[in-house]
């Protein structure tokens, strides 16, 4: 009853604590802060549903309700148990959510990679008294250090010095591999360096990847064959990320699996802009990484993680 059409929505961009979704109002018009487990809600004002979150009236009159959280498993952090739904902030860098057992976190301070550029040929993070996050600093060096680093991404042009404003002109375009997936299955991220960008600037890039679905059917090796190398899903499939779906589908390669103590990784990769739809109805879009060939090998992530491995494969080939 109390909603209007047409829609008006603020002008001003939607600002959220870290960690807090942008939902629809009950009119389905304006963005709004999602509420959070414990805070008080209302059809206008409605809970955090991507947290498992929902509005019970049953307890406060007058319209409000108060969110809780569905049935589901507490987390367990260094001896401190929180409840399914529950945010926390286990530390100033880090804003965290328990969902069903499970902890996922998000980093509060920017963790950019920045590197050296004509005008700042030396960065480096420092800690500011007071402050949570590091910050960057530019420190000014010798003149030589100075022109010799900002060199080193550019063209060798002994009649013409590089201008700033002809940066692109005279770019050497520097890219490194992109780096193994972050997940051995599931939906994981994949980075590399690149200053292939209008200003010259080296930065980091990073695309999302999948080197298998978690609950993906191994297929029986063929007689004398030890490794499944690239199995094809039967069926097209959508990916889901954040409670987002992909709005094609796809039927992607995936790395199989070896019956002799081997582990099949990606080799060969190209990457693909992928839309994704939200509940809401926005729309956005990532890179992905699109597996052409994996190979198999003895060099294998340590007990299945990634990050404690040994592990120094990279994708080759890569073409957008």
């Amino acid at each position: 009853q109390a909603c209007t059409y047409p829609c008006q929505c603020p002008s001003q961009p939607l600002q959220c604590p870290a960690g807090t979704s942008h939902v629809l109002d009950a009119c389905g018009c304006c963005k709004v802060c999602a509420r959070q487990l414990g805070e008080l809600c209302s059809l206008h004002k409605p809970c955090d549903h991507h947290k498992g979150l929902y509005c019970n009236f049953s307890k406060i009159h007058r319209g409000s309700g108060i969110c809780l959280a569905h049935e589901g498993a507490t987390c367990d952090l260094l001896g401190k148990i929180y409840h399914n739904g529950e945010s926390f902030q286990p530390t100033c860098k880090l804003q965290c959510i328990c969902m069903d057992g499970a902890i996922g976190c998000i980093p509060l301070c920017s963790d950019d990679l920045r590197l050296p550029s004509p005008e700042c040929p030396n960065p480096r993070r420092v800690k500011l008294h007071n402050k949570c996050c590091e910050e960057w600093v530019c420190e000014e060096g010798s003149e030589e250090n100075r022109f010799e680093t900002a060199m080193a991404v550019f063209r060798e042009d002994p009649a013409q010095k590089p201008e700033l404003n002809n940066l692109q002109e005279n770019c050497l375009v520097q890219t490194t591999e992109w780096s193994a997936c972050s997940k051995s299955c599931g939906m994981g991220i994949s980075a590399r360096v690149t200053n292939d960008n209008p200003q010259c600037r080296l930065e980091k890039e990073t695309r999302l990847c999948m080197v298998r679905p978690c609950d993906f059917p191994m297929e029986k090796n063929k007689k004398g064959k030890k490794c499944v190398r690239t199995p094809k899903p039967r069926q097209s499939l959508h990916f889901e990320l954040s409670g987002c779906t992909s709005t094609r589908s796809y039927r992607p390669k995936f790395c199989g699996s070896c019956s002799d103590g081997r582990c099949c990784t990606p080799y060969l990769t190209s990457t693909v802009e992928v839309e994704f739809r939200c509940p809401e109805g926005d729309f956005f879009h990532r890179k992905m990484m699109f597996i052409k060939m994996c190979s198999c090998h003895y060099d294998c992530p340590r007990d299945n993680d990634i990050f404690l491995a040994t592990y120094h494969r990279r994708m080759i080939g890569d073409h957008v």
